[in-house]
């Protein structure tokens, strides 16, 4: 793919503006941050799923040389605050709901000291009967995970990501039942009538960890004078964790300033887990205080993606038409509600045009951590549902699988379950695209030896995408350099596209744009980096200020060459006068008559803002070849195509990053990675060692194919692109397992045991 022939920046491969710094070391991430007088923090975690708390004793904890004190949570300023999420949750008082939530703080003069006197702290449990399995969740004698009512959240939390796609109703007043979700469209019986084939399964995905690099850290400092509270993080959003904090401390939003560090990973689970808490605890001691998790810590006490159960049912007629969906999906949410079953229902029924559809689903509360955001929650888990059944019925058929999908794709103005017409979408290209690709068109013409085997998998997915307000300034120095001032945090490159957007509409390199961010007390609003939104919404923002820096511009200049602004070009940096390319000034010459005393202009700066209502969806297909060894169950992983709807490519360089580490992640929710827990809520795969993932050796060489259908609101036609590229991973090889192997696994991940076992049925009794 090139860049289209009128723009000189937008679809040019730019360098990531702080990859430099990372790849040499000198990049500062939050476990860096260090302060005058500062503590160090260790955190007691329950070892119990469900639990009493009956005594804390400190005494043996604070007698460690180096331990400056022991904190519960009648010692912190949040006591009294019922936690309705798990950043509110800052430590337990009374009783524990899940295995691994902190029940005390310790801090030291050094982080030995911190974690000798968390290891001294005695405190006296009595262990209390937990629900662990959602559907045994469910059942009317059931423990429950709030005894006295289920706490209602403030805010939608799924809506950061996706934007309003549930429906959800009141959560019950008691029980497990955290929220539902009911679709209704046509007549499902009629239409499994009409059917000649009818797939019903139940599919389960298991919880998965975001497995960032980087652990959870967060610094804070307390100024009793100024009563200004400072914290430095590791967040995805630092306006959502200065109102966390704000709120649960009851500070104004003003007195608290989120300072933002590089972020090594969050894939959507930094939104503000243990800022309140380390706030709290530097208020109570009035001195600078700082959190690292270790890495089991961080298994232990942050938020996954849920573990799903969905039941479906779905039919189709002999000419290839679906007639009906019909599904009961169960979102094990933890021990506080959430909000994604809106999203899974709504893709799980959101791809195709299925006339008659029935879904039900329900958010259920275990005694396990409250779920996240995983990059496009909720959505491999629908996928995967959805693109087994609609491969199985084609075989059934004896329909190709791929124009099986084209004939029932939805396209643009098509229904959501919920009614509302879906925007503009690519789908159907990136079908096309796979269809003319050279592994699709050879399928089946080869296969393995010595129990090995062969199979070429196809799937389809999609993400909706988020949708906030955002602002902007742009302003232009003496000597030229454009300054873009955002509040967003750059997770993903985002901010190298934001100088793409900058330099394309000034006509200027992007050597000369700079990115200037900080703190919440310094930057204009933006939305936290998830949901593929911040080159949809800051981007938007970024384009307005920059026109109007530029019609500032072309105004000084016009007054200089003495001619109408809209006689006047932008280009290479410089102004000059259409078809006189003599007659000229550099941007540097005009924002320097800008600075001058006694100059009729003022300074050049520009403001911008969007708030696009309008999601734009992102729309993959990915293709991948497999070999199966019937013998052991291994699969291995020969060939893998994603292609991708961008809308339009700002930076193809980060499109292929971001879409190269979505299908990785993709591929790690189809073979490898699984939190397990067991039957009394304990993590058994609370590290690295335990926990497993892609690694180079088993991820193969990736080929990227971009689809640019321009979203009609993006900036130049821009979507976004972080969450779709995972989407679809996990189908792919279920469907690829199903072509090598004539086998359907309904149970992700797809093991080695677990593939066996299929291929394998007498063995199991």
């Amino acid at each position: 793919m090139t860049a289209q022939p009128d723009l000189k920046n937008v679809g040019r491969r730019i360098p990531l503006a702080d990859g430099l710094e990372k790849v040499t070391g000198q990049a500062r991430y939050s476990a860096d941050s260090i302060l005058p007088g500062m503590l160090h923090a260790r955190l007691v975690l329950s070892p119990y799923a469900h639990a009493r708390i009956v005594s804390i004793d400190k005494a043996a904890a604070l007698e460690i040389p180096g331990v400056v004190a022991v904190l519960t949570a009648d010692d912190l300023p949040t006591r009294g605050r019922t936690p309705t999420n798990r950043n509110s949750a800052t430590l337990a008082k009374d009783r524990v709901i899940f295995r691994g939530q902190p029940v005390v703080i310790v801090v030291g003069e050094t982080e030995g000291a911190a974690a000798d006197g968390a290891d001294a702290v005695f405190i006296d449990y009595e262990e209390l009967p937990a629900i662990i399995d959602p559907e045994l969740a469910l059942e009317p004698d059931a423990p429950l995970v709030w005894p006295t009512g289920i706490p209602k959240d403030e805010v939608n939390l799924a809506e950061i990501h996706a934007g309003a796609v549930a429906d959800d109703e009141k959560p019950t007043a008691h029980g497990n039942l955290s929220g539902t979700v009911n679709f209704d469209r046509g007549d499902v019986g009629v239409g499994f009538d009409e059917a000649d084939v009818i797939v019903e399964r139940t599919y389960r995905i298991g919880i998965v960890h975001q497995a960032y690099l980087e652990p959870h850290a967060a610094t804070a400092a307390w100024d009793a004078i100024r009563e200004e509270l400072t914290i430095w993080t590791s967040t995805q959003g630092q306006f959502g964790v200065r109102d966390e904090s704000a709120r649960l401390l009851k500070l104004p939003k003003s007195k608290v300033t989120v300072i933002p560090t590089k972020v090594g990973g969050g894939f959507g689970a930094k939104y503000g887990i243990i800022e309140p808490l380390v706030a709290a605890t530097t208020v109570a001691l009035g001195k600078p205080v700082r959190l690292v998790l270790t890495r089991s810590e961080d298994f232990l006490t942050t938020t996954p993606s849920p573990a799903t159960i969905i039941h479906l049912k779905t039919g189709a007629k002999r000419d290839g038409s679906v007639t009906a969906l019909q599904a009961r999906v169960i979102v094990d949410t933890g021990a506080f509600p959430f909000g994604l079953a809106g999203i899974v229902c709504t893709l799980l029924a959101g791809y195709y045009r299925f006339p008659n559809l029935e879904v039900r689903g329900f958010e259920v509360l275990t005694n396990k951590p409250q779920v996240g955001a995983y990059r496009a929650p909720g959505a491999p888990q629908a996928t995967f549902a959805i693109e087994s059944n609609m491969t199985d019925m084609a075989d059934q058929l004896g329909l190709d699988p791929l124009e099986f999908r084209r004939q029932n794709a939805i396209e643009t103005g098509d229904p959501m379950p919920d009614g509302r017409p879906w925007p503009s979408v690519g789908l159907k290209e990136c079908i096309d695209r796979i269809a003319e690709h050279p592994l699709w068109r050879s399928r089946g013409q080869t296969n393995g030896s010595n129990g090995k085997k062969r199979g070429v998998g196809f799937a389809i997915g999609g993400w909706p995408g988020g949708t906030s307000p955002a602002s902007a300034v742009c302003r232009v120095d003496s000597d030229g350099t454009i300054n873009v001032h955002i509040g967003s945090v750059d997770v993903s490159g985002s901010n190298t596209s934001m100088i793409a957007l900058a330099a394309e509409v000034l006509g200027v390199s992007p050597d000369q744009v700079r990115i200037i961010s900080g703190g919440t007390d310094t930057v204009p609003y933006a939305p936290p980096s998830g949901g593929s939104q911040i080159t949809y919404t800051v981007g938007a923002a970024v384009v307005k200020a920059a026109e109007d820096v530029k019609e500032q511009i072309l105004a000084v200049a016009a007054d200089m060459f003495e001619a109408d602004p809209q006689d006047l070009e932008l280009a290479d940096g410089y102004v000059s006068v259409r078809g006189v390319p003599n007659k000229r000034q550099s941007m540097a010459d005009i924002a320097e008559r800008t600075w001058r005393g006694g100059s009729k202009f003022p300074p050049i700066v520009g403001n911008g803002g969007s708030s696009i209502s309008t999601q734009s969806p992102g729309f993959t297909a990915q293709l991948v070849e497999i070999e199966v060894d019937t013998n052991t169950g291994e699969i291995l992983l020969l060939q893998n195509v994603v292609v991708q709807d961008v809308g339009r490519a700002i930076n193809p360089l980060m499109v292929e990053g971001q879409v190269h580490g979505g299908a990785t992640q993709g591929l790690g929710y189809g073979l490898w990675e699984q939190m397990v827990y067991d039957e009394a809520g304990q993590l058994i795969t609370a590290s690295f060692m335990d926990y497993v993932m892609p690694r180079t050796l088993t991820v193969p060489q990736y080929e990227v194919i971009m689809v640019e259908n321009p979203s009609p609101n993006g900036p130049f036609g821009a979507r976004g692109v972080g969450e779709p590229s995972i989407v679809a991973g996990a189908a792919a090889i279920g469907n690829a397992v199903k072509d090598a192997t004539g086998v359907r696994v309904c149970d992700l991940p797809l093991k080695p045991e677990r593939l066996w076992s299929s291929l394998h049925p007498e063995a199991n009794g």
